[in-house]
């Protein structure tokens, strides 16, 4: 873990499953990341209806993407992670009445919490079921703040050109 991260959960808050209810960054250098979907190179969905295909894809390009700044899963602050959901909110088969949340939020958390990626989600995190995302058959979306380590003096910053932007409608 990095020196300027503190993570904690203060006495009076309920226990995480594994998270932590604040994280403390030292002033510093930040990276907030695009939301990470499951697409390949070609800009394609991986993995069909299957969440875990999904997950899997969405993890590797995070990775890509912290790599990209000199970052690891152990400088993320902040972790916003997007579920799709059917209506009843449930995301999976079933009625929807068990107390632990939808077999969909929990599959996508446990698949996350024992990735490579793992790291990320022991600083202040929220799951959300969704009814949508951005692209046709996307079933989950990552966004990450990044607390970056020093940029050592020989490696200015540079502003790069986007791509054109890839066509988003309404998923299914």
């Amino acid at each position: 873990m990095s020196s300027h991260i503190a993570r904690f959960n203060p006495e009076g808050l309920h226990e995480t499953p594994g998270y932590h209810h604040i994280t403390v960054v030292e002033a510093g250098r930040t990276a907030h990341l695009s939301g990470q979907c499951p697409l390949d190179l070609a800009g394609e969905v991986v993995g069909g209806a299957d969440v875990v295909a999904q997950t899997d894809q969405v993890v590797a390009n995070c990775r890509t993407a912290l790599a990209a700044v000199g970052a690891a899963p152990e400088h993320v602050v902040r972790s916003v992670i997007y579920v799709r959901e059917d209506a009843r909110g449930n995301g999976a088969a079933g009625d929807g009445a068990d107390a632990g949340g939808s077999p969909r939020l929990d599959a996508v958390w446990e698949r996350l919490t024992s990735s490579p990626l793992g790291p990320a989600f022991s600083t202040a995190s929220t799951i959300l079921g969704v009814s949508s995302l951005g692209y046709p058959g996307q079933l989950v979306e990552i966004d990450l703040t990044v607390a970056l380590p020093p940029r050592p003096q020989d490696q200015p910053l540079t502003d790069q050109p986007s791509s054109a932007p890839a066509p988003r409608s309404g998923s299914s």
